[in-house]
């Protein structure tokens, strides 16, 4: 099409004004038509001239990027965004070529995750501007990490059924023989002087060798429930009175390490499917977590309600928060950023969500706190079906 109109140019001078008019209205057409293909498109497309100047931007450009002016002007000179204006200068006067840049960029009140290319526009072998692509890539990095957090559990499965149970037999053979050897230093008595002197060293020993036991004990029971598949048995309840009883559970402890428990919970809560035990677990290892988040005391802040046919369940603390970088690997087996943690805790809340076919989400910024939001579907007791009336 490009060739005809160049052809058409060259003999502009012969055609007749009737047949410039039907030239006119059929570029005008062609031109239309590229610009509905570039709107149409849900990556944004930027060109600019030799420059730098703006002279084109299609719609999607203009949701996902904070420009001020999409018209004139060097292209960082029309954007808000004091670090992405800085990345656009740096390139394009440097000329540089870029492929899939990543950037956290907030337009439009929305904070997204951007890939940016920029590519010279090239025509008859001469560089005429630049042309910048720009790819929405957050939901592609969610399902990433969603698909990753499976696989995963997948592998945790493996390994976890198997060593496992490799290590809880010995466990339970050294915490009998522990026990054995306690009962017989005791009944035996003590005659040596000296002997008195280390009963209570003796004592101390055994007590610091069972409570290792006991905690790689613990250890394993974790690693065998992250692994093992859940039989749930899913009844009809309501999470205002789970949550209640929880809570009342938990105040005291939260109280002696100065956090305050507030709760804000819907009146109007629908029922819900659950296994109110596994529930309940889930719930307590996030309360858990939010008291290690608060080492010094703080506001933990648990909320429900009712939006779009789910029940949403916010734990939310005022603890040191999390970084970017280990927000990403919290869902994940075996990772923790406590000394003493398994770094299965939060694993096996993602496992119990995920089987209950709900969704748990986290935000969080490193010195403000975090929030973990779970979603569950609200039951519904009948199917709702159309009524119809059969036409005659």
């Amino acid at each position: 099409m490009r060739g005809f109109y160049r052809r058409a140019l060259s003999k502009i001078e012969r055609l007749t004004p009737h047949q410039c008019r039907e030239l006119l209205v059929s570029a005008s057409g062609e031109i239309l038509r590229l610009e509905t293909v570039l709107d149409s498109l849900p990556s944004g497309i930027l060109v600019c001239d030799e420059k730098h100047s703006l002279i084109m931007a299609n719609k999607s450009s203009l949701r996902l990027l904070p420009l001020i002016n999409p018209e004139g002007g060097p292209l960082w000179e029309l954007i808000s965004d004091e670090y992405v204006a800085a990345f656009f200068q740096q390139v394009l006067l440097n000329g540089d070529r870029v492929l899939e840049h990543e950037m956290d960029v907030e337009a439009q009140g929305t904070s997204r995750l951007l890939s940016i290319s920029v590519h010279p526009l090239v025509d008859k072998r001469r560089i005429t501007g630049s042309l910048v692509h720009i790819e929405d890539i957050t939901e592609k990095r969610v399902n990433e990490v969603r698909l990753r957090r499976a696989e995963n559990l997948a592998s945790l499965t493996t390994l976890a059924a198997g060593v496992a149970h490799e290590i809880k037999n010995p466990l339970g053979a050294i915490s009998i023989h522990l026990q054995l050897m306690q009962k017989v230093l005791g009944s035996s008595g003590v005659d040596a002087k000296s002997d008195v002197k280390q009963e209570p060293l003796i004592n101390k020993y055994f007590s610091i060798l069972n409570e290792e036991v006991d905690r790689l004990n613990r250890i394993v029971v974790d690693f065998l429930f992250a692994a093992r598949p859940m039989t749930l048995d899913l009844r009809e309840g309501n999470i205002n009175f789970l949550i209640a009883e929880l809570a009342e559970f938990i105040r005291a402890e939260l109280e002696q390490s100065r956090i305050r428990l507030f709760l804000e919970l819907d009146k109007n809560l629908p029922p819900v499917l659950i296994d109110e035990r596994y529930m309940k677990q889930a719930m307590l290892n996030l309360i858990k977590n939010a008291q290690a988040a608060m080492p010094r005391g703080g506001l933990l802040t648990i909320a429900t309600q009712v939006s779009d046919n789910e029940i949403r369940i916010s734990v939310c603390d005022t603890g040191v928060g999390m970084s970017a970088e280990n927000l990403n690997k919290i869902f994940e087996p075996y990772f923790t950023t406590k000394d003493n943690g398994t770094g299965l805790g939060l694993t096996l809340v993602f496992k119990i969500i995920k089987e209950h076919h709900g969704e748990i989400a986290v935000e969080s910024r490193e010195g403000e706190g975090s929030n973990f939001e779970i979603s569950l579907p609200v039951h519904q007791k009948e199917k709702r079906l159309i009524a119809y009336e059969e036409q005659k």
